[in-house]
């Protein structure tokens, strides 16, 4: 290998640019360009552009997408593998003797659709075909599966189905509520077979109070659209005309239209374009009940209820009596027991205001006020007793501390007593007389002669000695101390 060549393992994916170096063998001058896949790059380099998967991916996707062939598409096959994710979706195959495809119900596609894949049967799946990016698989998108047979019959009426759609016969939003208790039901129907017999049936157990307004028509054949049609403008002309008479109780509040089941084209009559908007544009709900519960047609989609069965419609527009028994009993109940409650609120209340005005009669005033005397006068006493008491206490205490002070001061004041008459007795004259002195006092007025002038001679005198006195002259002239 030369210097500069690639491994042979890159061919042919060597890019010599314009001078043709590097071309796979056998590949002329000219020839079809890799430019698209490769990258260019300088003549004798090794210029691989390598791809992610997701851009393979992509431009696979917009391959397909871009395909007007695979955006709807009918699919004739046997169900593989059934898998239904815990989110609804449904998982399956549709093969054949030479190859498989993989599908995708979505959840509101198949509970819109009234028959499910099953492995072994041989369906007919309706959707487009796109690309699952994350896992670089291509599947089948299914918007509808009919069983295998029914040929123009399904095709048809899955387009019918899908025009009609488009022009909004089928929302929700125009759908009407059902009245709770109709007075008047009508009935659209064959007068023979079981089906008129079990409605009657259903609306004489479930509500017999309703009058029912039958019109009879044709269910089955070439006729039935135009007699089914014609029964239901009958009845919304009798309803016009009970307005218009003033009378708008006796009109139908609710319709029910119902047939038995059969094949598909046994309810064909059911699918037609015609029935379809009639049943749409009828003037009060309506209720469509045909066939069983597996059968699905174009005016139960158009009308305001879809019932699984003529039975099941009946039990849809009347009330259960026996429900409506019970729960009128338990209104009553709940009547009873708010009248019970609210009387013995009010019983309560007169309680409490006899109770006020007893407390405000005069005799109550007068045994409250006694007894608040009463209490007052308790609670006096027991205020002086504990005052008593407490003085009692207190002189008690008084008294234990008073014998102490006052023997004490008794002791002091003995002691300056025995002081004082100590004092008084070295003081006492009556200690001078003993000791041998005497007290001269003159005789005619008692006072004490402290000098001999006070005494002349001759003049009484009176001598006080320490025990006794005696009487005595003073002497004729004084004298004189040595």
């Amino acid at each position: 290998m030369a210097r500069g060549e690639p491994p042979d393992w890159a061919l042919p994916s060597w890019d010599a640019g314009e001078t043709g170096a590097g071309r796979t063998a056998g590949q002329p001058a000219g020839g079809p360009s890799t430019r698209g896949l490769f990258g260019s790059g300088p003549a004798g380099t090794f210029g691989l552009r390598i791809l992610q998967v997701s851009e393979v991916t992509r431009a696979v996707r917009e391959a397909v997408r871009q395909d007007e062939r695979l955006r709807e598409v009918w699919v004739e096959g046997e169900v593989g593998r059934v898998t239904v994710s815990s989110a609804g979706h449904a998982y399956f195959t549709l093969k054949d003797e030479r190859s498989q495809l993989a599908c995708v119900f979505f959840r509101d596609d198949r509970l819109a659709s009234p028959f499910e894949p099953r492995p072994g049967l041989r369906v007919v799946a309706q959707g487009r075909v796109d690309i699952f990016e994350t896992q670089g698989v291509y599947q089948l998108y299914v918007a509808s599966v009919q069983p295998a047979g029914f040929g123009d019959l399904a095709l048809r009426f899955e387009a019918l189905k899908a025009r009609l759609a488009t022009e909004g016969l089928f929302e929700v939003a125009r759908k009407r509520a059902l009245p709770d208790r109709p007075r008047v039901v009508g009935v659209a129907t064959s007068p023979s077979g079981a089906v008129w017999h079990d409605i009657q049936n259903v609306l004489r157990r479930r509500w017999p109070l309703a009058r029912v307004i039958f019109v009879p028509c044709q269910v089955q054949g070439e006729g039935a659209p135009a007699s089914i049609i014609a029964a239901l403008a009958r009845l919304g002309r009798f309803a016009d005309q009970r307005e218009a008479a003033g009378r708008p109780d006796e009109a139908p509040q609710v319709t029910i239209l119902a047939r038995g089941g059969g094949s598909l084209e046994d309810l064909w009559p059911f699918n037609d374009e015609r029935v379809v908007r009639a049943v749409a544009g009828h003037p009060v709900p309506i209720v469509c009940g045909v066939g069983h519960e597996t059968d699905v047609t174009l005016a139960d989609f158009a009308a305001d209820v879809r019932a699984p069965t003529p039975s099941a419609a009946a039990e849809l527009v009347t009330p259960d009596r026996t429900e409506l028994a019970a729960a009128l009993a338990a209104i009553e109940r709940r009547r009873q027991a708010l009248a019970l409650g609210r009387v013995g609120g009010a019983l309560r209340d007169l309680g409490q205001e006899r109770r006020a005005l007893d407390r405000l009669h005069p005799r109550s005033q007068l045994a409250a006020a006694r007894e608040r005397s009463g209490l007052l006068l308790d609670r006096a006493a027991r205020v002086v007793h504990d005052r008593l008491a407490a003085g009692r206490s207190g002189r008690e205490g008084l008294a234990g501390r008073l014998v102490p002070a006052v023997g004490g001061a008794v002791g002091s004041r003995r002691a300056d007593l025995e002081r004082s008459a100590a004092a008084l007795r070295a003081l006492d004259p009556q200690a001078t007389l003993d000791r041998g002195y005497a007290i001269v006092r003159r005789a005619a007025d008692g006072r004490v002669v402290r000098a001999p002038v006070e005494a002349p001679a001759g003049t009484p005198l009176a001598l006080r000695l320490a025990r006794g006195e005696l009487a005595a002259t003073s002497g004729s002239g004084p004298s004189t101390p040595p």
